[in-house]
């Protein structure tokens, strides 16, 4: 496309990414009336936000793991305080486009069922309560037979279960269109090109040249295009190589269309497991009902989904939430990919290295939900004024956070692949379980002892980087980055 004259004047702020993230961004630093451009291709390939099922919630999320840190928790408070400002701010793209709401669900359902493993599931489950009980958010235990909507197989049938009035949802597609239309009628300019280099001299960011051959320039540039971020930041390789890389946590998701066209009122979902967000039913309205969703830690991003992971989501969804689904049409497949840095958390903030180069990504699971909150802490830092989180523990430029031991690290790893395979339906015999474990475990222990002598990688990579040799190269590339600052 050819830029017009106004497209090329000089911006105050450019942000590359077109998602939930990069909108609410632009959005908000127009509305301030700062002259901004958000760039990005319309079908927004590769993104996380176009497949999410944009739960906002924040302790149905909760796991052992994330709250044994002090990131992880300080992770949750953020959560905690985005989902505070969702009324209002979908409320205020409703008035502002004159559409309806974007909300789609009325509260959550938690519940627990006999397909997962004990020492994930169960613990995830307590972890969720104990950290509503922390906030002082109010939950109610139901009986998992009077969960509206849901008819389980009679050997995947729901334990116990309990009801979250305050964690809702919000149709993705639907808040996408809105974000948009408000940022260009609060005199935004959508650019609708990807971004193909960084352009910058002397320490300074000047802009960012377009695949079109057509440079826009700005004083401050932000990152905001999920795992396609990299590609970007690797035009600046100095700085690139140490800043923890961004991979993607590949998912499927599911559009489905009711056989008897109902769906429920509210959210109805498992804990987080099998190094996943855990089987989750989100209301869409008029009969439909999403339905995600997979992860799966691959080096590059994904655009097509693969049968094995479509098959295991439909079949996990009608077994385990109501078996009349497998009588229902499938609406839609969706491919997203969720930003995942080589030590699983965040990359917020301004570059080291580069003044005026801005990250705004990594946000794995969360990054939609989080969209209001660091739209309004990024708008406020590039603009000079004190910021009000404390986001250098997430600064780009950084040494690996460890939030768990080597031993810690391996003992996740093991657990949840073996989740993985309860999760499948595996038909084994009762002894077979404990051989796997026993033969899986030292070989893991290996694998992470040698990895490096410093540095674990989470979990999650450190399971995908035995299948994936450009994985394994990231990582020690990464670490060995960190250690001489070079």
């Amino acid at each position: 496309m050819s830029l017009t004259e106004s497209d090329k004047r000089p911006y105050d702020v450019v942000v590359v990414g077109n998602g939930a993230l990069g909108l609410s961004l632009g959005l908000t630093l127009a509305r301030r009336k700062v002259r901004v451009a958000v760039l990005g291709e319309p079908h927004r390939p590769w993104a996380a936000s176009t497949a999410a099922g944009a739960m906002n919630g924040c302790f149905g999320e909760v796991t052992t793991t994330l709250v044994a840190s002090d990131h992880g928790r300080y992770k949750l408070d953020m959560d905690v305080q985005a989902r505070k400002m969702w009324p209002e701010w979908s409320k205020q793209l409703a008035d502002e486009t004159g559409q309806p709401n974007v909300q789609t669900a009325d509260g959550t359902v938690v519940h627990l069922n006999t397909v997962g493993s004990p020492g994930i599931d169960e613990g995830n489950y307590a972890a969720i309560r104990t950290q509503l009980d922390k906030y002082e958010e109010p939950y109610e235990d139901i009986d998992p037979a009077d969960v509206e909507w849901m008819v389980a197989h009679a050997s995947q049938r729901s334990l116990k279960a309990f009801f979250i009035p305050g964690e809702h949802a919000v149709d993705s597609h639907r808040l996408l269109d809105q974000l948009q239309q408000s940022y260009l009628l609060a005199g935004g300019v959508l650019i609708a090109e990807s971004a193909l280099r960084l352009e910058y001299a002397d320490g300074q960011i000047q802009g960012v040249s377009l695949t079109s051959g057509e440079t826009v320039s700005a004083k401050d540039v932000v990152l905001a295009a999920g795992v396609r971020s990299q590609d970007l930041l690797d035009t600046v390789p100095d700085i690139a190589r140490r800043v923890p890389r961004l991979v993607s946590g590949y998912g499927v998701s599911a559009l489905i269309d009711t056989e008897d066209n109902t769906s429920p009122k509210s959210v109805i979902r498992t804990p987080n497991r099998a190094f996943a967000c855990g089987l989750h039913i989100v209301p869409r309205g008029d009969g439909k009902v999403y339905v995600g969703a997979t992860n799966i830690i691959t080096p590059e991003p994904q655009d097509t989904p693969v049968l094995r992971d479509v098959q295991f989501l439909l079949d996990c969804a009608h077994r385990q939430v109501r078996t009349n689904l497998w009588n229902s049409g499938l609406s839609r497949l969706q491919v997203g990919n969720r930003p995942v840095s080589l030590d699983a958390f965040p990359l917020l903030g301004q570059t080291e290295g580069l003044a005026g180069l801005w990250m705004m990504t990594g946000t794995y699971r969360d990054g939609l939900h989080l969209s209001p909150l660091l739209a309004k802490e990024m708008a406020a830092r590039i603009l000079g004024e004190e910021p009000q989180l404390e986001l250098e523990r997430f600064r780009p430029v950084r040494a690996p956070i460890q939030p768990m031991t080597r031993e810690e690290a391996v003992d996740q790893a093991v657990t949840h692949m073996l989740a993985t395979g309860w999760e499948y339906n595996w038909q084994v015999t009762v002894d077979w379980p404990v051989i796997v474990e026993y033969n899986m475990r030292p070989s893991y222990t290996k694998w992470a002892e040698d990895f490096d002598p410093q540095f674990v990688p989470p979990p999650e990579l450190l399971a995908a980087s035995r299948i994936h040799p450009s994985l394994v190269k990231m990582l020690r590339d990464y670490y060995e980055a960190s250690r001489t600052g070079v």
